[in-house]
């Protein structure tokens, strides 16, 4: 999977003049992020991390990829609708996972509440890895779908033309010209606007809540600008704004400092540390509002790990999807060896398992960020510690992906110029809007390919270890 600048990795010359070009044209394009010591101020930034060259990707696995992505849009929306499956589903990992059953609590008090919210959408990133199998043909493999906060929307979007900029300057004009032009924060947006014109109020607002810490800002306002261009008006607010100046009305619409808020957009609210009492109490509010929330409780609960692994069970997908055959094989297609450590003979089985060889396996807490899964010696030990615990079924257990690692430079700020050796994971952002029983969008709304140095086994671009990168179709 070679891409055609093997020549050039070799000039070193030619790669320090190239790693200088690629930071002033990632600061000109805006591959920006706010830096660790000042992470509210934007009057000190640096350049996101990204890889100095674009990276070999197959072309039939990136078609693949796109090609499913509408099916998966599908099979989010269906799961959020159905309250059955997932209240079976995530019923052993509720008893152990203190976060997951507060969400869950929340979706069950507002279905019996009734929904006041009659429009939805959904922002999801499904995203992948190239697995070589014993034949060494690569072959795509999901690792998670994100259906909350899925990031890099934005700053990907600009990727591509420092990428282009880098390898004219090392005299591949032809190869530039063939980057794939890729603007996920338009299609994002778009999914936004449309949710607000549904909505049906002219005067309301998006919000977008957002963290404490907000290191990752200007991925955000790329589609936040988008959204000023069509004359909708963005707020940013955090959880506690939210439960200090929210309210309702007797018609269920969201109030914050006297503004209907018609759309709130999730870049918060994924993990554990992002809830106290007062945050919890803010989700519920907005949860049991009119407004359009992206995600609303259901569809982050679709998105959980025990969720993805009950999907690879025979005759779940046919299930979710009566009717739709070819979408189902086109979804199948994309899963790894997924299992259960559900309490009973079949987890015991699995994880004597995994235990016995754990370098061929990935532990999978019920968690979104990146950096929380277990490998190799850590999945064993963690493993043998709960073997007989009801707490082994808040994981679940995965086929460990083996791709081809390739070679590429890892720019950071701050970081001396090396060569790594890496491996890259691609997502395909999907958009969905549904109002009331009726789709009336259903996209793939770009890309984003990840690269880190092989010896990071976890983690993606805001935890530190992953760079942005750009594909090279071979």
């Amino acid at each position: 999977m070679a891409a055609p600048w093997e020549d050039v990795l070799r000039d070193e010359p030619a790669i320090q003049e190239a790693a200088s070009v690629a930071v002033d044209a990632a600061l000109l394009e805006g591959v920006l992020m706010r830096t660790e010591g000042e992470p509210n101020a934007s009057d000190v930034v640096n350049y996101a991390p990204f890889t100095l060259l674009p990276s070999a990707v197959p072309s039939v696995l990136f078609e693949q990829a796109y090609a499913v992505q509408q099916d998966f849009n599908l099979l989010v929306d269906a799961i959020s609708q159905n309250k059955e499956f997932l209240e079976d589903t995530l019923a052993s990992t509720i008893k152990v996972d203190d976060f997951t059953a507060q969400l869950f609590r929340i979706h069950v008090q507002v279905l019996e509440e009734g929904l006041a919210q009659s429009v939805f959408l959904g922002i999801n990133r499904s995203d992948y890895m190239f697995d070589c199998g014993v034949d060494g043909t690569p072959a795509l493999k999901q690792i998670e779908i994100n259906t909350i906060a899925a990031s890099f929307g934005g700053l990907t979007s600009r990727t591509a033309a420092v990428h282009g900029q880098v390898l004219k300057m090392l005299g591949k004009s032809k190869e530039a010209s063939r980057l794939l032009p890729n603007n996920p924060s338009k299609g994002l947006a778009l999914g936004i606007a449309k949710a607000w014109e549904l909505y049906g109020s002219q005067s309301a607002v998006v919000m977008f809540l957002v963290e404490e810490v907000q290191r990752n800002i200007f991925d955000q306002r790329c589609v936040e600008n988008e959204l000023w261009n069509r004359n909708i008006r963005v707020i940013r607010k955090r959880f506690r704004d939210v439960f200090e100046k929210g309210s309702l009305d007797d018609a269920k619409r969201l109030y914050m400092d006297g503004q209907e808020v018609a759309v709130v957009y999730y870049r918060e609210g994924y993990v554990p540390k992002n809830y106290d009492q007062q945050n919890w109490e803010a989700r519920l509010l907005l949860e049991r509002s009119r407004a359009v929330k992206c995600p609303d409780i259901a569809t982050q609960l679709a998105g959980t790990k025990k969720v993805q692994q009950e999907l690879s069970r025979p005759g779940t997908l046919e299930r979710l999807l009566p009717g739709r055959a070819e979408a189902v094989t086109r979804i199948r297609a994309t899963f790894a060896g997924l299992y259960s450590l559900d309490v009973g003979e079949e987890g015991d089985k699995i994880a004597a398992m995994a235990i016995a060889d754990p370098d061929q396996f990935v532990l999978k807490p019920q968690r979104e960020g990146g950096g929380n899964n277990l490998y190799g010696e850590e999945l064993r030990q963690v493993l043998e510690k709960i073997r007989d615990s009801p707490e082994r079924t808040s994981y679940i257990l995965m086929d460990k992906i083996k791709p081809q690692p390739t070679i590429n430079y890892l720019l950071r700020a701050h970081s001396p110029l090396q060569v790594s050796e890496c491996i890259s994971e691609l997502g395909i952002f999907g958009v969905y809007v549904r109002q009331g029983k009726e789709m009336v969008m259903n996209k793939a709304a770009g890309h984003l390919l990840r690269t880190k140095a092989i010896e990071h086994a976890d983690g993606g671009v805001a935890a530190g270890v992953a760079v942005l990168d750009t594909p090279y179709l071979v």
